[in-house]
């Protein structure tokens, strides 16, 4: 694995519409919420996952990010998009 290659492992919340995304390193720009899109419009980061169909939420702490998601949004699909946009603006960031 290289430098900008993030690790990143999905556990489950007691709350079935949110998930965490852990990293193998701090979270960008430190911790930080939001519980809308139109709260994170100064966040590139926050903006990009919130751009996703179906998240509703975010929590940035230490090595994790908390998504919730639309009770109507799907796991199976949003996951993957989630854990992409996250490697996407890590390898960003290392450019």
């Amino acid at each position: 694995m290289s430098g900008t290659d993030v690790n990143i492992t999905i556990q489950g919340t007691p709350n079935p519409n949110a998930a965490k995304f852990v990293l193998d390193r701090p979270v960008p720009d430190g911790s930080r919420s939001y519980l809308d899109a139109s709260s994170a419009t100064d966040d590139a980061f926050a903006s990009r996952l919130f751009a996703l169909d179906g998240v509703r939420a975010l929590l940035f702490v230490e090595n994790f990010i908390t998504v919730t998601k639309a009770e109507e949004a799907d796991w199976d699909t949003l996951a993957p998009d989630v854990r992409t946009a996250i490697e996407t603006e890590i390898a960003e960031r290392a450019d």
